[in-house]
């Protein structure tokens, strides 16, 4: 057996796990947590990236001597770095403000439509192009740019890259020849010289520098292995399907980001007028998908309340009528932070639905509302790629949430698989298996998987008349 480290990071916290895999075993466990806590300063909302590295390097400490070590985090936030390779400040997060009307002046000069048809990608008001474009002052004084993955593995070995699955969500990305849209960005005047060569996932990444070894006691030499830096990548990786299962894949967290695995982009109007992404995923798949505000809504919810326990919020929600209220989860009035109680009582408001009041009737506001966001995902998946699916997978955070798990069964009407809850590091620890030997290819990674990963499997309860009524209420609002 070997082991590897899995950096995870994610929008509230970040955590190094020990992946240890064998021939026909992959165990997991995690070494250390810690916070990640964005800042807010005069000049807008910052990531602490500084606080993260010590994280990750107090998190390689306590993992103990590995065998190679994957970074994967969120998607589409970047460092800038000078002619020195130092950090030209803190980076810029992605619900910070200073998006807000830039789409617009983008699709001044390149239409939304042809902006979709180069890209494929998604609107989202946060999407890398958009940030670039707000940020072109700052773009002058900078000599690299690397994504927040690729940040920390600079400082880790010394080496610079940008990861694939990464740069397709910065919409700069062919995703027809999976290289840089250089047309693209010329026209809109972002240099792409910015950034480092494109590495895919299973590339070396430069070995931990001897400032690393010394501060976390590992022995070198210690490779850094380029992994499915997205971290949706590393999750969809190790989504537990068989060979040929026609399966639709949610995976939930802060985010929940519900699709299916292609073999090619999906870059119809239609497919763009429905706000799906076609993502890059590994050995040359395409993860097509849509972004649902996810367990966001919750986790908001939940500050807001001042910490209260997840279990009775979750007990009290299921006593809750079912489908009385629901608001929109892709709505991007829920997309800053604060508030959350007021804004889902302010929606379903204006909707003219009854307004939930206590903190288990939004508790289950918002999971029915996730829900039906799922199911509709799903469907109109299946719809514009034409792939029909028997089974959809749930993996990550949200799968230790049995209730969203069956209602999401019931909303669908298909079994739910869910699991494995740590997707994302165990993805990161399959390519870095995969690399060096020990695994052979995804199906035979999603066969480990599946073998030694407890999954729990829910069958849709009901018929899904009144989802659909539910949806009727949504798109009539």
């Amino acid at each position: 057996m070997k082991s590897y480290a899995a950096v995870d990071l994610g929008a509230s916290s970040g955590r190094v796990m020990v992946g240890r895999v064998g021939p026909d075993s992959l165990e997991l466990a995690e070494a250390h947590r810690f916070v990640n806590r964005p800042v807010r300063v005069p000049e807008g909302l910052r990531w602490d990236v500084l606080s993260l590295y010590a994280g990750v390097l107090d998190g390689l400490k306590a993992a103990g001597q590995v065998d190679s070590v994957g970074i994967d985090s969120w998607a589409v936030d970047y460092g800038l770095l000078d002619a020195d390779g130092a950090l030209l400040g803190n980076p810029v997060h992605y619900r910070d403000s200073r998006t807000e009307g830039v789409a617009e002046k983008v699709w001044a000069t390149v239409p939304a439509e042809e902006l979709y048809a180069a890209t494929g990608l998604q609107y989202a008001p946060f999407n890398t192009l958009y940030q670039l474009t707000a940020a072109k002052e700052q773009l002058g004084s900078a000599q690299r740019l690397l994504l927040i993955p690729d940040l920390l593995t600079y400082w880790l070995t010394g080496e610079q890259g940008t990861e694939l699955t990464n740069a397709s969500t910065t919409q700069l990305i062919d995703p027809r020849t999976r290289e840089w849209s250089y047309d693209l960005a010329s026209r809109l005047g972002i240099d792409l010289d910015l950034f480092a060569p494109l590495r895919q996932p299973g590339d070396p990444a430069g070995v931990l520098r001897a400032e690393v070894l010394e501060e976390t006691g590992l022995r070198g030499p210690v490779p850094v292995t380029t992994v499915g830096s997205h971290d949706t990548a590393s999750a969809v990786a190790a989504v537990p399907a068989a060979a040929g299962e026609r399966f639709a894949y949610i995976c939930t967290g802060t985010w929940s980001l519900a699709g299916l695995e292609l073999d090619a982009p999906v870059l119809t109007e239609e497919s763009r007028a429905a706000n799906f992404t076609n993502e890059l995923g590994l050995d040359g798949t395409v993860r097509y998908l849509r972004n649902i505000m996810g367990l966001w809504l919750l986790q908001e919810c939940v500050r807001a309340w001042g910490g209260p326990e997840l279990g009775a919020l979750l007990l009290d929600a299921a006593k809750a009528p079912a489908l009385r209220s629901v608001v929109d989860a892709s709505d991007p009035v829920f997309l800053a932070p604060g508030r959350m109680p007021e804004r889902i009582a302010e929606a379903c408001r204006a909707s003219g639905q009854p307004v939930p009041e206590t903190p288990g009737e939004i508790t289950r506001c918002i999971l029915d509302s996730l829900a039906l966001a799922h199911r509709k995902a799903v469907e109109e998946a299946q719809r514009l790629a034409d792939r029909p699916v028997d089974v959809v997978y749930v993996v990550g955070g949200g799968t230790r949430n049995a209730l969203l798990c069956q209602l999401t069964a019931d909303a669908c009407g298909l079994p739910v698989v869910a699991g494995p809850t740590e997707a994302a590091a165990l993805g990161n620890v399959l390519v870095q298996a995969r690399t060096h030997g020990l695994v052979g290819d995804l199906t035979a990674a999603r066969g480990l998987l599946t073998r030694t990963q407890p999954l729990t499997r829910y069958e849709p309860q009901g018929d899904t008349a009144p989802w659909h009524e539910a949806e009727a209420r949504l798109a009539a609002r």
